[in-house]
């Protein structure tokens, strides 16, 4: 049974970041603990009652085509209504059209119990939030008059249009083609991968559609983005006639059967109704909006898939008797043998520290957008876009491992579909490759965000664990030791770092061969450092009335000091010399 981990995302908001600084803005001003632990307690109880009972039943049925649309799983209509019944749409969403306003850091720690409890019903809601922020920002008044409403009260759903069969993730081979017919246009294309593309959940679903209007450059300069409704809406705000807006099929796929990945067809006679958003050729500028925040949402889904397999994998270990220890007089619960106890805690540590560098990350963009310091929201939003591609490839992989140890853990059981193990490893396989796959992640880390600045975010950054690692004192050795681990691999990130540059500026080919081990280097010394950081707050906390909580808090952040850094060490070496191994094999020889 899954139990929200609400204490622990509390530490990382109350403890680790200070969230509750967010409240001296006057945007945020009713911001408080208080507000994020009513609104977390809410989360859990409708993940833990609502969600998570779906989760297993719609792995096995399945969204369901039809020629008249899309039936989702047995139970998600009702779960969705009561989604909406609860206010959960408006999270995060501006409060003129209806949304609470509450900073991106405690919309991303719910968005974890979402994704934990039931990934495939986490998705659409996730879809619409971002198309909901892309057309806050880039939206005309009219078409945010019309379409964001309905879409914050949850009436109406969003999606993301990308890609096409020949394209896949090269959007400038996009073909989808927009004619001009007075104040709107026509589209015509087809779509693939669409996720809740199609659904009997509400009345009307808003897609946000990458097109090129007739006689736009090809590349990607020649794409605009589109609002296409499914259904056309009057100027009173009414629904009318349908829109040639098709479901085709949905995707027959590994995991997250309950979320429909539908192909759509787009204008099969007459056109699509399709209204521009912004200027022509600015679509992917836009769609990126929409893209980053699904990536940290996506990044998110990593480690709360991970934490889900995590507490499964836990409850068997506590329960399952196999085995007789030397020490022990007979049979005793697996939980006992020390290699179970190994996989337990590298499940536990990973997802702690994903979880830490997600929440980090997207509390970044707050500051950003909150801070009253210029100086701070400068540099605040320098630090989030360049954790955003670590944050989404490093989380997301991580989630992949801990998945699949916790399969490990039920040993053949888990191999078996109703121990409900696998499940895990099949639904979160899909997170590394969303939104951009882990490659795509890493090449834009350091082809974008390190080499724009040649560095300077990563070595702001860089100082700042120095910093902190270095002001952590006591005579605890354990603390010692993990501050220790933890600063070494700080340094080896740096002196990475260093080498990774000089490759870029010199045969960047060379640095693109071990950009997957760098993004993974980044993500591993970063959790690190934050674990470090909440041992040192814990260790000042063990005579209090959680004594055990802050105990296991130092506990973990040891075992990740000693069993999950030190892969930091093997990174940095593939960094610095194993470029030359890549691009000096033909491809011939493959």
């Amino acid at each position: 049974m899954y139990r929200a981990p609400v204490r622990e995302v509390r530490f990382v908001l109350e403890e680790l970041l200070g969230a509750q600084r967010l409240a001296a803005s006057g945007a945020l001003g009713d911001y408080s603990n208080e507000l994020a632990q009513s609104v977390l307690e809410e989360a859990a109880r409708f993940a833990e009652n609502v969600l998570e009972p779906l989760n297993r039943p719609g792995d096995v049925q399945g969204a369901r085509w039809t020629e008249n649309g899309v039936v989702t799983a047995p139970g998600f209509r009702e779960a969705y209504q009561q989604f909406v019944a609860g206010g959960w749409p408006a999270l995060g969403a501006a409060t003129e059209f209806g949304g609470q306003h509450t900073p991106r850091v405690l919309n991303s720690a719910v968005g974890e119990f979402w994704g934990s409890a039931n990934l495939a019903f986490k998705l659409g809601p996730m879809l619409t939030h971002g198309a909901v922020h892309a057309l806050e920002l880039c939206g005309s008044p009219a078409q945010k008059r019309t379409f964001l409403p309905p879409m914050v009260r949850g009436e109406w759903t969003g999606t993301m249009v990308l890609t096409e069969p020949q394209a896949g993730s090269d959007l400038g081979q996009v073909r989808t083609r927009a004619v001009a017919a007075g104040d709107h246009y026509r589209l015509f294309g087809q779509k693939i991968f669409i996720t809740w593309g199609d659904h009997d959940l509400t009345s009307n679903t808003i897609h946000m559609v990458l097109g090129r209007v007739e006689g736009a450059p090809p590349g990607v300069k020649g794409i605009s983005l589109f609002i296409v409704p499914k259904v056309l809406v009057g100027a009173d705000g009414s629904l009318g006639a349908r829109n040639e807006v098709r479901c085709l099929s949905i995707e027959r796929k590994l995991g997250i059967h309950a979320s429909p990945t539908c192909v759509l067809a787009f204008g099969e006679k007459e056109g699509a109704v399709a209204y521009l958003v912004g200027e022509p050729g600015r679509g992917l500028e836009y769609m990126f909006i929409m893209m980053n925040s699904a990536r940290l949402s996506v990044g998110s889904e990593g480690y709360a898939v991970g934490e889900r397999a995590y507490q499964r994998a836990l409850e068997w270990a506590r329960t399952r008797v196999q085995g007789k220890p030397r020490t022990a007089p007979g049979p005793v619960t697996i939980i006992q043998h020390p290699d179970v106890r190994r996989m337990l805690l590298t499940m536990k540590s990973q997802t702690e520290a994903a979880r830490a560098l997600t929440l980090y990350g997207a509390f970044q963009f707050d500051l950003a957008e909150y801070d009253a310091s210029e100086q701070v929201r400068t540099a605040a939003r320098a630090r989030g876009e360049l954790l955003t591609p670590i944050i989404k490839g490093w989380c997301t992989e991580s989630g992949n491992e801990v998945a699949a140890i916790g399969l490990q853990v039920h040993g053949g059981m888990g191999y078996i579909e109703e121990t409900g193990a696998a499940q895990y490893v099949r639904d979160v396989r899909i997170t590394t490759i969303y939104e951009g796959t882990t490659g795509i992640q890493s090449n834009d880390l350091i082809g974008r965000k390190l080499a724009r600045d040649r560095g300077a975010a990563m070595s702001a950054l860089l100082a700042e664990m120095e910093r902190d690692l270095g002001a952590i004192a006591g005579s605890d050795a354990t603390l010692e030791t993990v501050r220790k681990s933890a600063l070494e691999a700080v340094g080896l990130l740096a002196r990475a770092t260093r080498s990774l540059l000089e490759s870029l500026a010199s045969e960047p080919q060379r640095a693109l061969a071990v950009s997957v081990p760098y993004l993974k280097l980044c993500g591993y010394v970063a959790g690190g450092w934050l674990l470090a950081r909440s041992a040192a707050i814990a260790a000042g906390r063990l005579d209090g009335n959680e004594r055990e909580f802050y105990a296991a808090k130092v506990r973990t952040a040891a075992f990740y000091a000693a069993q999950v850094l030190p892969t930091a060490a093997a990174l940095a070496r593939v960094v610095e010399s194993g470029g030359a191994s890549v691009i000096g094999t033909d491809p011939a020889l493959l």
